[in-house]
This record gives C-alpha cells, sequence and structure tokens, in this order.
C-alpha cells in the first residue's frame, strides 16, 4: 500500500521553518500591527506592548530578512526609520488576520474544553 501523502525532507524543512517564523507570538504582533500602516519603532513597540526593544529589533529584523517587511531611513536629524509590510507581508496579513480572529472568537470554547479536560484528569 502506498502512502497518500508524499513528503518530501527538504519540503518539510523549508515549511517548518517559514511556519516557525510567521506562527511566531511576536510576529504574528508586528505584522497585525504594520497591517494599520508604515511606523516608527517607538510607535510600534508602543502599540505591540509588552515587547523589549531587543525582541522588536530581532523581530523586525527577522521579517525584513525574509521579505515581509521594509525599513527606510529617512536621513533627517534625528534619522527617521519607518517600518512597513511589503506585498508578501500585506499577503501573511490575511491568513495572520483570520487566525487571530478565529482566536478571539473560540478563547472561550477552548478555555473550557481546557478546564474540563483538566478537571477529569486530576480525578484519574
Amino acid at each position: 500500500m502506498k502512502p497518500r501523502h508524499l513528503h518530501h525532507t527538504e519540503d518539510c524543512r523549508a515549511i517548518s521553518a517559514i511556519l516557525q517564523r510567521v506562527g511566531d507570538k511576536w510576529t504574528v504582533l508586528v505584522v497585525a500591527t504594520l497591517g494599520n500602516g508604515p511606523m516608527r519603532f517607538n510607535e510600534l513597540r508602543h502599540a505591540v506592548g509588552g515587547i523589549s526593544q531587543k525582541m522588536l529589533t530581532t523581530t523586525l529584523r527577522s521579517l525584513e530578512r525574509d521579505g515581509f517587511v521594509t525599513r527606510t531611513v529617512f536621513p533627517t536629524i534625528p534619522p527617521r526609520v519607518d517600518y512597513e509590510l511589503t506585498d508578501l507581508g500585506r499577503e501573511l496579513l490575511v491568513p495572520v488576520t483570520a487566525l487571530s480572529d478565529w482566536a478571539r472568537a473560540n478563547t472561550g470554547r477552548i478555555n473550557s474544553a481546557r478546564a474540563q479536560f483538566d478537571s477529569s484528569a486530576a480525578i484519574s
């Protein structure tokens, strides 16, 4: 009997690496926030909330490297730097928004399922 799905190791690794990047908590929040338009670093940091300067810098660099975000430096004093989603980043915004909406809509159901599981696990 042949397997129903043929998995190619290289494909799986590539998909895993991409999903790891786009599924990261801070990536989701930064992409969703930049979906409102270009922002400066500190505006973005305030809007995301709870993210350290180092983590935001790391996340933005990774997103820029992967082609989801552009970084534009304006020659002013002090220098102004804006971050903005690329076309690829705006495409990513679609599933990120859908997943965020789904999570918000189902938080109560998930919490109920967890409570039910935890209470039955405590009895066992």
